[in-house]
């Protein structure tokens, strides 16, 4: 019962991370004109921060359950794919789009959201289960 409840959990885990990776690069690159305008400073940085921060977690939590343990290689690679994934999407955004354009600060925001999510990865580590 418990191998399938696991496998269960490492689809499901493993079929958010496919998700959010993808959602993430839809909202990167859709047209956004007619919602209407939130009005905080650098309120787009915090996105950035919260996409990649989701990110590096949820694959992180895959890899902690494929592995069964905190793996500090897997996890930095989680992170530099991350960080590569989030200058792709700049480049696309300049490339691709009309209505958005590449920033530094995007990618200094998502190596933000990364590094923490490692943080909390490396930090908070699940307990052995009796």
């Amino acid at each position: 019962m418990g191998t399938n409840n696991s496998l269960v959990l490492k689809n499901t885990t493993l079929s958010l991370a496919i998700g959010w990776t993808f959602l993430v690069l839809v909202l990167c690159l859709v047209k956004f004109n007619d919602l209407p305008a939130i009005k905080v400073s650098g309120a787009d940085k915090y996105v950035h921060f919260i996409f990649h921060f989701t990110f590096t977690l949820l694959w992180g939590f895959y890899s902690r359950l494929r592995l069964g343990k905190v793996a500090w290689k897997s996890l930095a690679w989680i992170v530099l794919i991350s960080l590569g994934y989030g200058i792709l999407i700049e480049f696309l955004q300049e490339t691709l789009t009309q209505t958005r354009k590449a920033d530094v600060k995007d990618v200094l925001a998502n190596f933000a959201g990364a590094f923490t999510a490692f943080l909390g990865l490396v930090v908070f580590k699940p307990r052995p289960s009796s």
